[in-house]
């Protein structure tokens, strides 16, 4: 149990030097949180064992917290919170125009952009459908 203790206090003085911004990045957090949560049932099955039936109940809800955490797939504000639908500000802000930038000034930021994040330079599949996206919203208006 007091090992159960020092763990919480780590997680604490880390939450409390992180200060509210993430620690680890999505696929970080990924792997780590699979890490632990396989650490977690090793550990509940060790301490079931042994007859600490709390201390393993604990573990397992811990461990199968860490499981769901690591397989949710949220994308974030944007296109897939709304149904689809990306709002003009949204739009803005990713390709980097104004409220009264013309069809070239869009045309330009997103080609700037996109020669940046094409996957095939480096960039990945969903940063360039999210600057597509906003591209195809800013022009139909």
């Amino acid at each position: 149990m007091s090992y159960l203790a020092i763990g919480a206090a780590a997680l604490a003085l880390i939450l409390w030097l992180s200060r509210g911004r993430p620690i680890l990045k999505r696929a970080e957090w990924r792997i780590a949180a699979a890490a632990i949560a396989l650490a977690a049932f090793a550990g509940a099955a060790y301490v079931g064992v042994r007859g600490g039936w709390g201390s393993a109940i604990v573990l397992v809800v811990v461990g199968l917290w860490l499981l769901v955490s690591a397989r949710r797939t949220g994308l974030g504000p944007g296109t897939a919170a709304k149904g689809g639908q990306m709002s003009a500000a949204e739009a803005r802000s990713i390709l980097g125009v104004g409220p009264e930038a013309t069809p070239a000034e869009i045309l330009a930021a997103h080609k700037r952009l996109m020669t940046m994040a094409h996957p095939d330079k480096g960039g990945t599949s969903g940063l360039a459908a999210q600057l597509n996206a906003a591209r195809d919203r800013l022009l139909r208006k």
